[in-house]
């Protein structure tokens, strides 16, 4: 493997997305001509520039806000094949999910995704045609899952990949409720319990970034593409805005690949100078995804749930000291970088979930509201009313496409966050079938090897939680704070427990995270705003009832300690995440989505504004 680094750099070191790393990257974007420029730092965008790498290519990637800032901060928090899909027979897709699955369970990032029980609650049935129906449903569920299970132990069985998950069993009414105390007895008569993969997704971005950075990707956050560069009728670069510095410049590439998820339309706008507008025939449909955060005493039970509504399916699963409950799946045709959950969208989640709950949930057991936009290929979708089917998107295939507009330029759009790693191959292996027949590096590019390239963090992971008491006793610290700091960076920990002893402190209004965190975000995971740490970085934003805001003045100190802030920078800094939180606040007091996303706009978007201001001075 091919690595454009310093032979004395190592790979740690090399992957520290620091303020420094981010000047050295920019000034590479403006001198360098990239085999590959990535527009998108999502979960596709990353996974393309770590997969090109990889290969030994030179690799740019530019984010118009933080990584992970849209869709891919804010899933279902799972990595799963997607046991609904069964139903709708789309096998190939499940298969292949599940094989990335295990990887990431087990070789990959064993540090970030983890099993999870979750249950397919039996609903109860009275009388003889209700024991036929509980036969019949327990056989139906039961194939599912079995098959779900089966797709998993083909790809072991042919080398691809471990399954990485325990195999699913049947439970009795009783066993059921032993295992989740708050579902009405009355409403169940057993259940199917299986696993998934648990993530959280945003230091999934982060991590798979800093791995590409390790193998000599730049990587450079808050800079948008504004203009594509064309030579004639062949693309050769973009024209990016650094939104920390105001400065507009060129940046070369032999191909460029826009993984912009719902802003795809907007690439095709850049080709024509107007618009957003369809691209290439292929037209991105955004569906919006609520879910509801609330704290784990608020609900009793020792697995996750998938529950079949009248619509679609819902999960409500155990995360931290929290469950997580979602989401909805309906058109969203207002502003992308913003999407707000509305008080509709709110009471849709509470109502399906009380069905099932012997104490209901009210809006004041919820701690945090987020709310992200899929993805999705739009060429059969059907306009309906919100939340009357989620078949409107929910039934949307979950496949990609990779299609070339104009010579030297790839739009990669669908797909799923689990497959990341399948299209990043996929649209890497059409830069390499370009770049061999413009005969660079000697001709033929290398295959994709990412299947076989555990990510920061992940190498030796498993001793380190093996031995985690040992070394927790020696470090000083409690064994619970040493499980935290390995489920977030795996081998990593160490570097955070390495700084200043005096930032091992807890946050205040956050004990589970530490000072040190935010310290080391902004030093190492190329954080460079408050709200990239409190909303991305760690979950305090949707973790805590005061979202973030007890936490926000400290966090901002030592942010600032890192990144050279003055007293009014610290200063805007805080009051930007406050007025973004009241933002959101208030658009969940709002009855649809018009409404709630003109509240969400009452705030402005950090990048960018924080310069103007800066310049206005």
């Amino acid at each position: 493997m091919r690595v454009r680094r310093e032979p004395s750099t190592s790979r740690f070191e090399a992957g520290r997305l620091s303020p420094a790393r981010r000047a050295a990257d920019v000034a590479r974007l403006r001198r360098e001509r990239f085999d590959v420029l990535i527009i998108g730092g999502g979960i596709t965008g990353v996974g393309a520039a770590l997969d090109a790498a990889s290969r030994g290519l030179s690799v740019a990637l530019v984010e118009a806000r933080d990584l992970a800032s849209g869709t891919s901060s804010r899933s279902s928090k799972l990595i799963h094949g997607g046991l609904r899909y069964l139903e709708q027979l789309e096998f190939g897709l499940v298969a292949e999910a599940l094989q990335e699955r295990g990887l990431l369970a087990t070789r990959l990032a064993p540090h970030l995704v983890r099993p999870v029980p979750i249950l397919v609650p039996l609903p109860a049935r009275r009388g003889r045609t209700g024991l036929a129906q509980r036969v019949w449903q327990r056989a139906y569920y039961g194939t599912g899952v079995g098959l779900y299970d089966a797709f998993a132990s083909v790809a072991q069985l042919h080398g691809s990949a471990p399954r990485g998950m325990p195999l699913h069993r049947h439970l009795s009414r009783t066993e059921t409720h032993r295992r989740f105390p708050s579902l009405r007895e009355d409403a169940i008569s057993g259940a199917i319990q299986y696993f998934d993969g648990q993530v959280d997704d945003a230091r999934l971005v982060a991590t798979v970034a800093r791995t590409a950075a390790s193998l000599g990707a730049a990587i450079v956050p808050s800079a948008r593409a504004v203009g594509l560069l064309r030579d004639a009728r062949e693309v050769t670069g973009v024209r990016v805005r650094d939104l920390e510095s105001r400065e507009e410049f060129e940046v070369h590439a032999r191909t460029v690949v826009a993984a912009t998820g719902v802003w795809l339309d907007d690439i095709a706008g850049l080709l024509s100078g107007e618009g957003p507008r369809e691209s290439a025939g292929m037209r991105v449909r955004a569906s919006k995804g609520v879910h509801l955060v609330v704290p784990r005493s608020a609900i009793t039970g020792e697995a996750g749930l998938i529950l079949r509504t009248p619509t679609s399916v819902l999960f409500v699963i155990p995360w931290g000291g929290h469950w997580i409950i979602g989401t909805t799946d309906t058109d969203w045709n207002l502003d992308r970088g913003h999407p707000a959950a509305s008080a509709t969208d709110i009471s849709y989640l509470l109502g399906q979930v009380n069905a099932v709950l012997d104490r209901p949930l009210s809006t004041t057991d919820i701690e945090g509201v987020y709310a992200g936009l899929r993805p999705l290929l739009s060429r059969e979708a059907k306009q309906r009313q919100p939340h009357s089917r989620d078949e409107q998107t929910s039934t949307l295939s979950r496949t990609h496409a990779v299609v070339e507009p104009m010579l030297g330029l790839m739009l990669i759009a669908g797909g799923k966050y689990t497959t990341y790693r399948v299209m990043a191959a996929d649209v890497i292996d059409r830069v390499a079938h370009r770049l061999g027949g413009l005969r660079r590096h000697g001709g033929r590019v290398h295959a994709s090897r990412t299947a076989d390239l555990p990510l920061l963090g992940a190498d030796g992971y498993h001793p380190l939680w093996t031995n985690r008491a040992d070394l927790a006793r020696r470090h000083g610290i409690p064994v619970g704070v040493l499980e935290h700091l390995l489920e977030r960076y795996g081998s990593l920990a160490f570097e955070v427990l390495d700084l200043d002893l005096e930032l091992r402190r807890a946050l205040p209004g956050a004990p589970e995270y530490l000072a040190a965190e935010v310290a080391y975000a902004a030093m190492a995971e190329g954080a460079l705003h408050l709200e990239d740490v409190l909303t991305r970085r760690t979950r305090i934003s949707f973790e805590t009832d005061h979202r973030g805001v007890v936490s926000a003045v400290e966090a901002a100190g030592v942010m600032g300690d890192v990144l050279g802030w003055d007293a009014a920078t610290r200063t805007r800094e805080v009051d930007h995440y406050l007025a973004r939180v009241a933002a959101e606040q208030e658009s969940q007091t709002m009855p649809d989505d018009l409404t709630a996303d003109a509240a969400r706009l009452g705030a402005p978007d950090v990048r960018g504004f924080m310069a103007d201001r800066a310049a206005a001075r």
